[in-house]
């Protein structure tokens, strides 16, 4: 209760509990969700047909993909964000923290992080591949690799307009959709349900690498879920995590461009390129720029609560 200039009682509305909040916003992201798949699977089967999106070698796969892709997913990951945060609990900048009120010298520091920390990935990937899968869970492999079967030719690249288009969309629109609704949205819940940041980085970071549905990939967007995590927490800014995840994403579109077009001869699908020296020097690295990072990004007084 506070009190008017008249000094007559005024009740104001307690704020939602945390918990409470964290099922609002997963319910209302799968019935979003599953609004977004059936309507751009009917948009598919009316159009196109839906062979069109399981074939490959279908002149219309690329067209089929991405109606699945955008309408399906896409805009239902992104609509979720400010409709909870605007509608549900009115506190746009709270929960989404769009805001550029940062040092610029924390986008620098994040680029170097981002590539400094590829040993690290590669790592974690290799330690995930040799991860034993119950034999009642093969189908989740099977998923994977037609996931990855679609995806290869998704990046199938054979103009720089094509690959300017998929560095917008998976680079660049993906880093913004997901990082609103994770490190924006779901991060900031989860902090104020535990009152942990650190609980809260790494509870939403396992949630973001579940969400991707992919057993063998799991460890490394763990990982990068994490970074992604403490940018947004130390800065207070979206942005940087938006960053980060877009030069993570583009990185590898361009990197496949320029291997089909023979500018380089590095396959982006190996996944053996460092040696164990390589992971000790890019975990120091990158935990020196991480400590750089917060102090840079944190006032000397907040610090201590990180």
């Amino acid at each position: 209760m506070i009190n008017n200039l008249n000094n007559e009682p005024v009740y104001k509305k307690p704020e939602m509990s945390a918990w409470r909040q964290f099922v609002v916003f997963i319910t209302l992201f799968i019935s979003i969700y599953i609004i977004g798949n059936l309507i751009g699977a009917g948009i598919i089967l009316m159009t196109i047909g839906m062979d069109a999106l399981t074939n490959t070698n279908s002149p219309h796969f690329i067209q089929a993909f991405w109606i699945g892709q955008l309408i399906g997913i896409t805009i239902p990951v992104f609509a979720i964000s400010p409709i909870f945060s605007y509608f549900i609990v009115r506190d746009v900048k709270g929960y989404l923290k769009p805001e550029f009120k940062f040092s610029p010298i924390l986008l620098l520091l994040v680029l170097v992080i981002m590539f400094s920390s590829t040993p690290i990935t590669e790592l974690l990937s290799n330690i995930n591949e040799k991860i034993p899968l119950p034999s009642y869970l093969k189908w989740m492999r099977e998923m994977e690799d037609s996931a990855t079967k679609l995806m290869n030719a998704v990046l199938i690249m054979k103009t720089f307009w094509v690959m300017l288009a998929n560095l917008l969309l998976i680079g660049l629109l993906t880093a913004i959709v997901e990082e609103l609704m994770f490190r924006g949205c779901l991060q900031t819940i989860l902090f104020k349900w535990t009152k942990n940041i650190h609980l809260a980085i790494w509870i939403t970071a396992a949630l973001f690498s579940a969400f991707h549905m992919e057993f063998f990939g799991f460890l490394p967007r763990l990982f990068l879920g994490a970074l992604f995590g403490y940018f947004v927490a130390w800065s207070g800014s979206i942005w940087t995590s938006i960053w980060a995840h877009f030069l993570n994403n583009g990185t590898i579109v361009i990197v496949m461009y320029l291997y089909q077009q023979k500018v380089i001869n590095l396959n982006p699908d190996n996944q053996h390129l460092f040696n164990y020296i390589s992971y000790l020097i890019s975990f120091i690295i990158v935990l020196f720029l991480l400590i750089i990072f917060r102090k840079v990004a944190l006032p000397k007084k907040q610090a201590t609560a990180y």
